[in-house]
């Protein structure tokens, strides 16, 4: 066994504690060229290495190890002590020395390929919906040992700057496109192509992972764009909503009333099937989620009743929710109707189907429902998208001070009149 580096900066926890927060990891000196790393996160402390060739020009060759021990023992795979990290850097480098080689005409359209046969994430349709309209023909054709930096910089550029798509009626001559005239529409677009981004980079680590090319440097340094994923929560009232219901056609308002009642996504209510639902317990099983894991939610009297009626002369294998010609709705057929009934109940801006999720979330935050429950109601897998989205909604120990101690300065009078459907 190799002998153990020393440096008081990160041998044991207490010494890495009194390390500050940075971006660029505390490295350390293994041998010429090589080095492993302490990164200190606000949030996340792991260990990282990197290798240069002696003599070698240009970067450094990186690789992330695993979480460092400061808050759990380490188990030597994911949680590691400095000494497990040195090991695992040393393990990584003479793999890395091994090289793999690039096979010829091996392309990113391959990688995208061997991803997508592999993937084992959590939305396999939108990630192949991303590949094959955006990245494949942007980057498919190119070979991956003549992949560069400047590929995946331009590709990242083009899409921030290419108009959104509209739906265009089938047979019409020219595909119609969302300008980017403001900010907003410049941020959404951006917010996009990281997500774009995101796929991209997975794909073409899972090749890096497997050893199918030896080196991560076009695209590890390439950065998303900042500050764009800032959206407003948007979430109705309860006056807003009775609008929306009201509003929309006979066919359309039971699966709007099921998504406030339920806070179930789109896609999700349009496949529940009445043999998902037990009526008695008040619960409905949604089989196929965006997460691929099977999830419940719980029905109070208005959605028990709203599903018995739905159900009512229906076979076990029918759709609760049914479009229009009785067949599964697709996404053209809502989004166009869930606008009009916007329009019609007055509630603008429009709302999209999603916002009706939203608000069943924001609803139950605003009553003060703990953020784990709130998680689970709504089927996210980590509690942090819950407090992203919700947190500030819910009842503040700081708010209330804040509001309590403030008070009082008498420099605003009471007006006479009120706004009709504000948020409570």
């Amino acid at each position: 066994m190799a002998r153990s580096v020393r440096d008081h900066r990160l041998e044991t926890r207490a010494a890495r504690s009194r390390l500050a927060v940075r971006q660029e990891p505390y490295w350390a000196l293994m041998s010429e060229g090589f080095h492993l790393g302490y990164y200190r996160g606000k949030k996340v402390a792991k260990w990282v290495a990197r290798y240069r060739p002696p003599g070698k020009a240009g970067g450094y060759e990186k690789a992330t190890l695993g979480e460092a021990d400061d808050t759990q023992d380490a188990d030597a795979t994911g949680v590691l002590d400095y000494r497990q990290a040195q090991d695992k850097a040393r393990e990584w480098l003479k793999d890395r020395q091994g090289g793999p080689k690039v096979k010829a005409n091996y392309t990113v359209g391959d990688v995208l390929d061997e991803y997508i046969e592999g993937f084992a994430g959590k939305d396999l349709v939108n990630t192949k919906r991303r590949i094959e309209k955006f990245i494949r023909p942007a980057l498919g054709h190119i070979r991956m040992d003549q992949l560069t930096t400047d590929h995946i910089e331009k590709f990242q550029r083009d899409r921030a700057k290419t108009p959104a798509r509209l739906r265009t009626a089938k047979g019409a001559d020219e595909q119609k496109y969302r300008t980017l005239d403001t900010d907003e529409d410049r941020r959404k677009r951006k917010a996009s192509t990281n997500r774009d981004m995101t796929v991209l980079k997975a794909a073409l680590n899972y090749a890096f992972n497997r050893r199918k090319v030896p080196s991560d440097s076009a695209w590890r340094l390439v950065k998303p764009f900042k500050g764009v994923e800032v959206a407003r929560l948007r979430y109705l009232t309860d006056d807003e909503a009775r609008r929306v219901v009201n509003a929309a056609g006979p066919e359309f308002r039971p699966i709007v009333q099921a998504s406030l009642l339920t806070g179930a996504r789109w896609g999700e209510l349009r496949r529940v099937c009445c043999i998902d639902v037990d009526l008695l317990a008040g619960t409905a099983w949604l089989q196929e989620t965006k997460g691929a894991a099977p999830r419940v939610v719980y029905l109070e009297a208005e959605g028990v009743e709203l599903f018995r009626q739905q159900m009512a002369g229906r076979k076990g294998d029918d759709l609760v929710f049914p479009g229009p010609t009785g067949e599964r709705w697709n996404d053209a057929q809502q989004i166009r109707r869930m606008t009009d009934a916007c329009t019609a109940g007055s509630v603008a801006p429009a709302a999209s189907f999603h916002d009706l999720r939203r608000t069943y979330g924001a609803r139950l935050a605003l009553r003060g429902v703990p953020m784990a429950i709130i998680a689970e109601a709504l089927g996210h897998k980590d509690e942090r998208i819950t407090r992203k989205h919700y947190a500030h909604l819910a009842p503040s120990h700081v708010a209330d001070m804040v509001r309590s101690n403030i008070a009082g300065m008498g420099i605003v009078q009471p007006g006479a009149v009120a706004s009709l459907g504000s948020k409570q």
